[in-house]
Protein backbone atom coordinates (compact mmCIF):
# COMPACT_ATOMS: atom_id res chain seq x y z
CA UNK A 1 0.00 0.00 0.00
CA UNK A 2 1.01 3.99 -0.34
CA UNK A 3 2.76 5.61 2.85
CA UNK A 4 -0.51 7.72 2.98
CA UNK A 5 -2.80 4.74 2.96
CA UNK A 6 -0.39 3.13 5.60
CA UNK A 7 -0.11 6.09 7.84
CA UNK A 8 -3.39 6.54 8.28
CA UNK A 9 -4.34 2.82 9.10
CA UNK A 10 -0.94 2.71 11.37
CA UNK A 11 -2.94 6.09 13.29
CA UNK A 12 -6.22 4.24 13.32
CA UNK A 13 -4.82 1.53 14.49
CA UNK A 14 -2.87 3.41 17.13
CA UNK A 15 -5.69 5.76 18.04
CA UNK A 16 -8.93 3.22 18.08
CA UNK A 17 -8.04 2.63 21.54
CA UNK A 18 -8.83 6.14 23.12
CA UNK A 19 -12.23 5.73 20.84
CA UNK A 20 -12.68 2.65 22.73
CA UNK A 21 -11.37 4.34 26.15
CA UNK A 22 -13.75 7.26 26.08
CA UNK A 23 -16.68 4.64 25.46
CA UNK A 24 -15.57 2.62 28.47
CA UNK A 25 -15.33 6.18 30.30
CA UNK A 26 -19.01 7.18 29.15
CA UNK A 27 -20.62 3.89 30.61
CA UNK A 28 -18.49 3.66 34.10
CA UNK A 29 -21.70 5.28 35.70
CA UNK A 30 -23.99 2.84 34.43
CA UNK A 31 -21.85 -0.24 35.26
CA UNK A 32 -21.43 0.62 38.70
CA UNK A 33 -24.36 1.15 39.17
CA UNK A 34 -25.87 -1.94 38.05
CA UNK A 35 -23.07 -4.30 39.19
CA UNK A 36 -21.14 -2.32 41.80
CA UNK A 37 -17.38 -0.72 41.44
CA UNK A 38 -16.00 -4.99 42.07
CA UNK A 39 -18.91 -6.34 39.49
CA UNK A 40 -18.15 -4.30 37.11
CA UNK A 41 -14.32 -4.42 37.65
CA UNK A 42 -15.08 -8.53 37.65
CA UNK A 43 -17.25 -8.58 34.03
CA UNK A 44 -14.89 -6.16 32.01
CA UNK A 45 -12.10 -8.87 31.78
CA UNK A 46 -14.59 -10.60 29.63
CA UNK A 47 -13.34 -7.85 27.15
CA UNK A 48 -10.05 -8.59 27.58
CA UNK A 49 -11.05 -11.90 26.32
CA UNK A 50 -12.90 -11.02 23.44
CA UNK A 51 -9.76 -8.43 22.52
CA UNK A 52 -6.83 -10.80 23.03
CA UNK A 53 -8.15 -13.36 20.37
CA UNK A 54 -8.98 -10.60 17.66
CA UNK A 55 -5.38 -9.33 18.50
CA UNK A 56 -4.01 -12.41 18.38
CA UNK A 57 -5.43 -14.35 15.49
CA UNK A 58 -4.71 -10.23 13.13
CA UNK A 59 -1.16 -11.61 11.87
CA UNK A 60 -1.71 -15.62 11.62
CA UNK A 61 -5.16 -14.72 9.28
CA UNK A 62 -3.17 -11.55 7.71
CA UNK A 63 -5.96 -9.16 8.85
CA UNK A 64 -5.57 -5.46 10.10
CA UNK A 65 -8.90 -5.21 10.41
CA UNK A 66 -9.10 -7.89 13.35
CA UNK A 67 -6.49 -5.80 14.86
CA UNK A 68 -8.31 -2.66 15.05
CA UNK A 69 -11.21 -4.21 16.45
CA UNK A 70 -8.96 -5.74 19.09
CA UNK A 71 -7.54 -2.64 20.31
CA UNK A 72 -11.31 -0.74 20.57
CA UNK A 73 -12.41 -3.59 22.57
CA UNK A 74 -9.44 -3.43 24.77
CA UNK A 75 -9.52 0.37 24.92
CA UNK A 76 -13.45 -0.19 26.29
CA UNK A 77 -11.75 -2.56 29.11
CA UNK A 78 -9.58 0.12 30.00
CA UNK A 79 -11.87 3.71 30.00
CA UNK A 80 -13.97 0.71 32.48
CA UNK A 81 -11.03 0.13 34.57
CA UNK A 82 -10.00 4.15 34.31
CA UNK A 83 -13.27 4.94 36.38
CA UNK A 84 -13.95 1.42 38.27
CA UNK A 85 -11.24 0.82 39.38
CA UNK A 86 -9.77 4.18 41.12
CA UNK A 87 -13.67 4.40 42.52
CA UNK A 88 -13.49 0.94 43.93
CA UNK A 89 -10.02 1.90 45.78
CA UNK A 90 -11.86 5.01 46.83
CA UNK A 91 -14.76 3.50 48.37
CA UNK A 92 -13.07 0.70 50.66
CA UNK A 93 -10.33 3.30 51.78
CA UNK A 94 -10.51 4.12 55.32
CA UNK A 95 -10.83 8.31 55.32
CA UNK A 96 -6.65 8.15 56.63
CA UNK A 97 -5.64 5.87 53.83
CA UNK A 98 -8.03 7.24 51.40
CA UNK A 99 -4.99 8.84 49.22
CA UNK A 100 -2.56 6.09 49.35
CA UNK A 101 -4.85 3.22 48.43
CA UNK A 102 -6.00 5.20 45.49
CA UNK A 103 -2.72 6.23 44.15
CA UNK A 104 -1.94 2.03 43.96
CA UNK A 105 -3.94 2.16 40.78
CA UNK A 106 -1.52 4.89 39.10
CA UNK A 107 1.00 2.69 40.37
CA UNK A 108 -0.12 -0.37 38.44
CA UNK A 109 -0.09 1.72 35.33
CA UNK A 110 3.41 2.79 35.51
CA UNK A 111 4.59 -0.64 36.36
CA UNK A 112 2.14 -2.08 33.28
CA UNK A 113 4.24 0.62 31.35
CA UNK A 114 7.82 -0.57 32.28
CA UNK A 115 6.21 -4.07 31.39
CA UNK A 116 5.83 -2.94 27.94
CA UNK A 117 8.25 -1.26 27.43
CA UNK A 118 10.75 -4.12 28.56
CA UNK A 119 8.91 -6.87 26.43
CA UNK A 120 8.89 -4.67 23.72
CA UNK A 121 12.28 -4.53 23.17
CA UNK A 122 13.47 -6.05 20.17
CA UNK A 123 15.80 -8.98 21.64
CA UNK A 124 12.35 -10.11 23.49
CA UNK A 125 9.24 -9.65 21.75
CA UNK A 126 9.25 -6.63 19.84
CA UNK A 127 10.04 -8.55 16.70
CA UNK A 128 8.94 -9.29 13.31
CA UNK A 129 8.49 -12.87 14.80
CA UNK A 130 7.15 -12.32 18.07
CA UNK A 131 4.99 -9.30 18.56
CA UNK A 132 1.84 -10.69 18.64
CA UNK A 133 2.86 -11.99 21.75
CA UNK A 134 2.79 -8.96 23.39
CA UNK A 135 -1.29 -7.94 22.57
CA UNK A 136 -2.21 -12.06 24.16
CA UNK A 137 -0.17 -11.07 27.55
CA UNK A 138 -3.52 -9.08 28.62
CA UNK A 139 -5.18 -12.09 29.21
CA UNK A 140 -2.88 -13.41 32.39
CA UNK A 141 -3.47 -10.25 33.68
CA UNK A 142 -7.10 -10.85 33.40
CA UNK A 143 -7.19 -14.30 34.79
CA UNK A 144 -5.21 -12.98 37.96
CA UNK A 145 -7.90 -10.19 38.79
CA UNK A 146 -10.95 -12.20 38.15
CA UNK A 147 -8.87 -14.57 40.71
CA UNK A 148 -8.76 -12.30 43.42
CA UNK A 149 -11.74 -10.24 42.88
CA UNK A 150 -13.01 -13.40 44.11
CA UNK A 151 -11.26 -12.96 47.67
CA UNK A 152 -12.39 -9.33 47.76
CA UNK A 153 -15.77 -7.71 49.15
CA UNK A 154 -18.17 -5.46 46.99
CA UNK A 155 -17.73 -1.61 48.20
CA UNK A 156 -19.70 -0.96 51.20
CA UNK A 157 -20.98 2.06 49.97
CA UNK A 158 -22.12 1.22 47.35
CA UNK A 159 -23.92 -2.13 49.62
CA UNK A 160 -25.44 0.99 51.63
CA UNK A 161 -26.03 3.65 48.96
CA UNK A 162 -27.57 1.61 45.85
CA UNK A 163 -28.70 -1.50 47.36
CA UNK A 164 -29.71 -0.49 50.41
CA UNK A 165 -28.09 -3.58 52.11
CA UNK A 166 -26.76 -2.52 55.35
CA UNK A 167 -26.27 -6.09 56.85
CA UNK A 168 -23.88 -6.60 53.67
CA UNK A 169 -22.33 -3.27 54.55
CA UNK A 170 -21.39 -3.56 57.53
CA UNK A 171 -20.02 -7.64 56.67
CA UNK A 172 -17.54 -5.68 54.04
CA UNK A 173 -16.66 -3.16 56.42
CA UNK A 174 -15.33 -6.38 58.87
CA UNK A 175 -13.30 -7.67 56.37
CA UNK A 176 -11.96 -4.66 55.31
CA UNK A 177 -10.81 -3.01 58.60
CA UNK A 178 -10.23 -6.60 60.08
CA UNK A 179 -12.31 -5.42 62.75
CA UNK A 180 -15.89 -6.31 64.60
CA UNK A 181 -16.26 -2.37 65.76
CA UNK A 182 -17.05 -0.95 62.60
CA UNK A 183 -19.99 1.19 64.35
CA UNK A 184 -17.99 4.90 63.38
CA UNK A 185 -17.10 3.84 59.82
CA UNK A 186 -21.42 2.48 59.57
CA UNK A 187 -22.77 5.48 61.37
CA UNK A 188 -20.35 7.66 58.57
CA UNK A 189 -21.63 5.96 55.87
CA UNK A 190 -25.85 6.29 56.63
CA UNK A 191 -25.38 9.45 57.21
CA UNK A 192 -24.07 9.74 54.16
CA UNK A 193 -26.51 8.15 52.40
CA UNK A 194 -29.17 9.48 54.37
CA UNK A 195 -28.02 12.98 53.03
CA UNK A 196 -27.98 11.79 49.66
CA UNK A 197 -31.84 10.50 49.73
CA UNK A 198 -32.80 13.37 50.96
CA UNK A 199 -31.68 15.28 47.98
CA UNK A 200 -33.68 14.80 44.59
CA UNK A 201 -32.46 12.02 42.34
CA UNK A 202 -29.11 13.48 40.28
CA UNK A 203 -29.72 13.61 36.09
CA UNK A 204 -26.81 14.32 33.84
CA UNK A 205 -28.40 17.81 33.47
CA UNK A 206 -27.92 18.40 37.35
CA UNK A 207 -24.39 18.14 36.77
CA UNK A 208 -24.44 21.71 34.92
CA UNK A 209 -27.66 22.91 36.70
CA UNK A 210 -26.63 22.61 40.23
CA UNK A 211 -23.59 25.03 41.52
CA UNK A 212 -22.89 21.79 44.28
CA UNK A 213 -22.28 19.56 41.28
CA UNK A 214 -21.19 21.97 38.31
CA UNK A 215 -17.94 23.21 40.41
CA UNK A 216 -16.47 20.16 41.79
CA UNK A 217 -17.77 18.97 37.94
CA UNK A 218 -15.59 21.83 36.37
CA UNK A 219 -12.45 20.95 38.55
CA UNK A 220 -12.45 17.25 37.65
CA UNK A 221 -12.64 17.82 34.17
CA UNK A 222 -9.52 20.49 34.55
CA UNK A 223 -8.05 18.14 36.53
CA UNK A 224 -8.06 15.23 33.92
CA UNK A 225 -7.54 17.41 31.10
CA UNK A 226 -4.34 18.67 33.01
CA UNK A 227 -2.71 15.26 33.68
CA UNK A 228 -2.64 14.74 29.37
CA UNK A 229 -1.72 18.42 28.67
CA UNK A 230 0.89 18.58 30.99
CA UNK A 231 2.96 16.98 28.46
CA UNK A 232 3.12 13.48 30.21
CA UNK A 233 2.52 11.22 27.05
CA UNK A 234 4.69 13.57 24.60
CA UNK A 235 7.44 12.89 27.04
CA UNK A 236 6.79 9.07 27.63
CA UNK A 237 5.85 8.25 23.86
CA UNK A 238 8.66 10.30 22.02
CA UNK A 239 11.06 9.65 25.18
CA UNK A 240 13.42 7.46 22.66
CA UNK A 241 13.24 10.05 19.86
CA UNK A 242 13.77 12.88 22.17
CA UNK A 243 17.10 10.75 23.35
CA UNK A 244 18.32 10.31 20.09
CA UNK A 245 18.00 13.44 19.07
CA UNK A 246 19.91 14.33 22.28
CA UNK A 247 22.59 12.37 21.06
CA UNK A 248 22.22 8.93 22.51
CA UNK A 249 23.38 6.21 20.07
CA UNK A 250 22.34 2.44 19.06
CA UNK A 251 20.01 0.57 21.58
CA UNK A 252 20.49 3.37 24.65
CA UNK A 253 17.91 5.31 23.56
CA UNK A 254 15.74 2.42 24.16
CA UNK A 255 17.23 1.45 27.56
CA UNK A 256 17.01 5.02 29.10
CA UNK A 257 13.28 5.03 27.93
CA UNK A 258 13.17 2.23 30.16
CA UNK A 259 15.00 3.67 32.76
CA UNK A 260 12.22 6.48 32.76
CA UNK A 261 10.07 3.61 33.47
CA UNK A 262 11.56 2.13 36.34
CA UNK A 263 11.87 5.99 38.17
CA UNK A 264 8.06 6.52 37.03
CA UNK A 265 7.48 3.28 39.57
CA UNK A 266 9.79 4.28 42.12
CA UNK A 267 8.40 7.92 42.22
CA UNK A 268 4.88 6.69 42.30
CA UNK A 269 5.66 4.11 45.25
CA UNK A 270 6.85 7.48 47.28
CA UNK A 271 4.13 9.38 46.63
CA UNK A 272 1.56 6.72 48.36
CA UNK A 273 3.56 8.12 50.94
CA UNK A 274 3.61 12.33 50.25
CA UNK A 275 -0.03 12.19 48.97
CA UNK A 276 -1.68 11.41 52.87
CA UNK A 277 1.60 13.83 54.35
CA UNK A 278 1.76 16.41 52.27
CA UNK A 279 -1.80 16.84 51.00
CA UNK A 280 -3.10 16.57 47.11
CA UNK A 281 -3.46 20.61 46.45
CA UNK A 282 0.45 20.68 47.61
CA UNK A 283 1.30 18.35 45.63
CA UNK A 284 -0.41 19.10 42.38
CA UNK A 285 0.79 22.89 42.27
CA UNK A 286 4.72 21.68 43.18
CA UNK A 287 3.95 18.99 40.31
CA UNK A 288 2.76 21.48 37.63
CA UNK A 289 4.55 24.21 38.89
CA UNK A 290 7.52 22.20 38.47
CA UNK A 291 6.84 20.69 35.11
CA UNK A 292 6.05 24.07 33.75
CA UNK A 293 9.49 25.40 34.96
CA UNK A 294 11.55 21.67 33.58
CA UNK A 295 9.52 21.61 30.09
CA UNK A 296 11.17 25.25 29.37
CA UNK A 297 14.26 24.25 30.09
CA UNK A 298 13.73 20.88 28.28
CA UNK A 299 12.57 22.67 25.06
CA UNK A 300 15.74 25.13 25.43
CA UNK A 301 18.43 22.30 26.13
CA UNK A 302 17.40 20.29 22.76
CA UNK A 303 17.31 23.03 20.61
CA UNK A 304 20.99 24.04 21.55
CA UNK A 305 21.58 20.05 22.09
CA UNK A 306 23.96 19.68 18.61
CA UNK A 307 25.98 22.55 20.11
CA UNK A 308 27.52 21.49 23.08
CA UNK A 309 28.50 17.97 24.35
CA UNK A 310 26.85 18.73 27.41
CA UNK A 311 23.67 19.51 26.59
CA UNK A 312 22.50 16.17 25.36
CA UNK A 313 23.55 14.51 28.79
CA UNK A 314 21.10 17.94 30.49
CA UNK A 315 18.13 16.71 28.39
CA UNK A 316 18.64 13.54 29.93
CA UNK A 317 18.48 14.51 33.56
CA UNK A 318 15.52 17.38 32.72
CA UNK A 319 13.71 14.22 31.53
CA UNK A 320 14.41 12.41 34.82
CA UNK A 321 13.16 15.59 36.99
CA UNK A 322 10.24 15.51 34.54
CA UNK A 323 9.09 12.00 35.42
CA UNK A 324 9.70 12.78 38.95
CA UNK A 325 7.28 15.48 38.91
CA UNK A 326 4.59 14.27 37.64
CA UNK A 327 4.60 10.96 39.51
CA UNK A 328 4.68 12.75 42.70
CA UNK A 329 1.37 13.79 41.64
CA UNK A 330 -0.37 14.36 38.32
CA UNK A 331 -0.05 10.73 37.82
CA UNK A 332 -2.27 9.51 40.51
CA UNK A 333 -4.11 12.33 42.49
CA UNK A 334 -7.01 13.12 39.21
CA UNK A 335 -7.92 9.69 39.06
CA UNK A 336 -9.09 9.49 42.97
CA UNK A 337 -9.73 13.18 43.35
CA UNK A 338 -12.48 12.57 41.07
CA UNK A 339 -14.15 10.33 43.60
CA UNK A 340 -13.28 12.29 46.77
CA UNK A 341 -15.03 15.59 45.30
CA UNK A 342 -18.86 13.96 44.93
CA UNK A 343 -21.01 12.27 47.40
CA UNK A 344 -22.22 8.76 46.53
CA UNK A 345 -25.17 9.79 44.33
CA UNK A 346 -23.24 12.11 41.63
CA UNK A 347 -19.85 10.12 41.79
CA UNK A 348 -20.93 7.21 38.83
CA UNK A 349 -22.03 10.08 36.94
CA UNK A 350 -19.39 12.46 36.85
CA UNK A 351 -16.82 9.85 36.55
CA UNK A 352 -18.39 8.64 33.46
CA UNK A 353 -18.09 12.37 32.42
CA UNK A 354 -13.93 12.75 34.01
CA UNK A 355 -12.41 9.39 32.42
CA UNK A 356 -13.73 10.42 28.74
CA UNK A 357 -12.51 13.67 29.13
CA UNK A 358 -9.15 12.20 30.28
CA UNK A 359 -8.95 9.52 27.17
CA UNK A 360 -10.16 12.31 24.37
CA UNK A 361 -6.83 14.61 25.75
CA UNK A 362 -4.61 11.59 25.50
CA UNK A 363 -5.86 11.24 21.58
CA UNK A 364 -6.04 14.57 21.10
CA UNK A 365 -2.06 15.31 21.95
CA UNK A 366 -1.42 11.50 20.44
CA UNK A 367 -2.85 12.32 17.39
CA UNK A 368 -1.41 16.47 17.00
CA UNK A 369 2.33 15.75 18.82
CA UNK A 370 4.19 14.18 15.97
CA UNK A 371 2.61 16.95 13.73
CA UNK A 372 3.29 20.00 15.43
CA UNK A 373 6.62 18.56 16.72
CA UNK A 374 8.10 17.96 12.98
CA UNK A 375 6.67 21.92 12.38
CA UNK A 376 8.35 23.89 15.14
CA UNK A 377 10.73 21.39 16.44
CA UNK A 378 11.40 21.01 20.54
CA UNK A 379 9.64 24.07 20.73
CA UNK A 380 6.39 22.27 20.88
CA UNK A 381 7.16 21.95 24.43
CA UNK A 382 6.56 25.62 25.30
CA UNK A 383 3.05 24.62 24.73
CA UNK A 384 3.11 22.20 27.40
CA UNK A 385 4.69 25.37 29.50
CA UNK A 386 2.10 27.81 28.96
CA UNK A 387 -0.71 24.90 29.87
CA UNK A 388 1.38 23.93 32.45
CA UNK A 389 1.12 27.54 33.98
CA UNK A 390 -2.58 27.89 33.39
CA UNK A 391 -3.43 24.58 35.18
CA UNK A 392 -1.06 25.79 38.27
CA UNK A 393 -2.86 28.83 38.65
CA UNK A 394 -6.18 27.16 38.74
CA UNK A 395 -5.44 24.36 41.08
CA UNK A 396 -4.32 27.39 43.37
CA UNK A 397 -7.58 28.88 43.03
CA UNK A 398 -9.80 26.09 42.96
CA UNK A 399 -9.15 22.80 43.89
CA UNK A 400 -10.06 22.19 47.91
CA UNK A 401 -7.30 20.15 49.82
CA UNK A 402 -9.22 16.85 50.31
CA UNK A 403 -6.74 15.37 52.79
CA UNK A 404 -8.49 13.46 55.88
CA UNK A 405 -11.34 15.18 55.01
CA UNK A 406 -14.70 13.11 54.81
CA UNK A 407 -17.23 13.72 51.49
CA UNK A 408 -20.02 15.50 53.12
CA UNK A 409 -17.28 17.84 54.55
CA UNK A 410 -15.62 18.51 51.09
CA UNK A 411 -18.54 19.13 49.13
CA UNK A 412 -20.16 21.55 51.98
CA UNK A 413 -17.59 24.34 50.20
CA UNK A 414 -19.97 24.21 47.17
CA UNK A 415 -23.32 24.52 48.85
Amino acid sequence: MDTSTLNLLWGLTTSIMNVGGTIGGLIVGVTANKLGPKGGLFFNNFLVLVATIFMGIAKPITSLEVMIVGRFFIGINCGLNAGLCPMYLSEVSPVSLRGAVSSVYQLVITISILIAQIVGLHYVLGNHTYWPYIFILPIFFAIFQVITLLFCTESPRYLIGVKGNEQKAEQSLKFLRMSDDVSADMTLMKSEDAAVKALPKITLSDMYKTRQLRIPLIIAVVIMLAQQFSGINAVIFYSTDTFEKAGLKGDNPKYATIGIGVVNVLMTIVSLYLVEVAGRKTLLLIGFGGMAIDTLLLSLTLYFADQNDFLPWVCIILTFIYIILFAAGAGSIPWFLVTEIFNQAARPTAVSLAVPTNWIANFIVTLTFPSIEALIGPFVFLIFVALDVVFFLFILKFVPETKNRTIDDIISEWK
